[in-house]
């Protein structure tokens, strides 16, 4: 009589299922592999809809954001959402008992449903509130800030934000409108940055370019166009390097309030670069500046 091995061969299948799920769940959380565009019920990423947020609520995710946000004393946690890979990644312990501030065990499915299939979370996600507001009074001492003229795109923003403090620049300024506002996006962009410069959203451009003119600085506008090359516009002890949106470049008014137009000297046969790469360029340049 022989055996009917139905039923084991059923049992192996779904545990090997089980298996190869796990493995992709934990390298979706690493962000190895995108979350699939489809949902498993076939609905494509366009029907998803960002949570709606208050004014003073920020959703942080991915690793290196989310340990800078924990090691940073001026962040207000809300709750920590985490998977289990996720946790020992952060080293939270065995226990959140200790931690001040909601822990709760999600899986990388719930944090797609929250954050979209496009954001690659790694598994943990950070309900905080913003970040203190700075006053420009307090860059009265930075030698090498920046100032940004309606870049919109969270990414470049993110982008400048990581060469920011990688120059060890003071802050980043920008203006309220036109301008990303403290977010997930960004804050992943900037792969921990956020936590390290104050990021100073101003209202009005031209008056704050001038508040920094009697803060001792001086201020260089980056243009394709400009009269001199960078190097020879620097000047002082205290640089304030200003850039404009890719395309339309710096606005009329901004061109009018800063003390120096310069351009970035590109032999090559393309003239014009990608904001954050020229704005790591004049950071480095600024720095070799001061440094004489």
């Amino acid at each position: 009589m022989s055996k009917d091995k139905t039923g084991d061969k059923s049992a192996r299948d779904t545990h090997y299922a089980n298996l190869r799920r796990a493995h992709r769940d934990g390298r979706r959380e690493r962000g190895e592999i995108p979350t699939p565009r489809q949902d498993k019920r076939g609905k494509p990423s366009a029907d998803w809809k960002p949570p709606a947020l208050a004014p003073d609520q920020v959703l942080l995710y991915g690793l290196h954001t989310v340990r800078a946000a924990l090691d940073n004393p001026e962040r207000r946690i809300i709750r920590l959402s985490v998977t289990q890979n996720a946790a020992a990644r952060l080293d939270l312990g065995d226990s959140a008992a200790p931690l001040p501030f909601p822990v709760e065990t999600v899986t990388p499915q719930e944090l797609d449903r929250i954050l979209g299939p496009d954001a690659i979370h790694q598994g943990v996600m950070l309900e905080t509130r913003p970040l203190p507001h700075r006053k420009l009074e307090a860059l009265r001492d930075c030698p090498l800030i920046l100032v940004l003229d309606q870049v919109t795109d969270p990414h470049n923003v993110g982008a400048i934000m990581r060469s920011a403090v990688a120059f060890d620049a003071g802050a980043l300024i920008t203006t309220m409108r036109h301008s990303p506002t403290e977010s997930g996006v960004l804050a992943k962009s900037a792969s921990g940055a956020l936590e390290l410069i104050p990021y100073i959203q101003i209202s009005n451009l031209a008056d704050t370019i001038d508040e920094l003119h009697a803060l001792g600085f001086m201020t260089i506008g980056l243009d394709s166009e400009g009269p001199q090359p960078l190097e020879g516009t620097f000047a002082g002890d205290k640089i304030a390097l200003v850039l404009g949106s890719e395309g339309k470049g710096l606005r009329q008014k901004t061109r009018q309030t800063v003390k120096a137009l310069a351009r970035l000297d590109m032999p090559g046969a393309i003239k014009s670069l990608n904001v954050s790469n020229a704005a790591a360029i004049a950071m480095y340049a600024a720095r070799h500046h001061l440094k004489g």
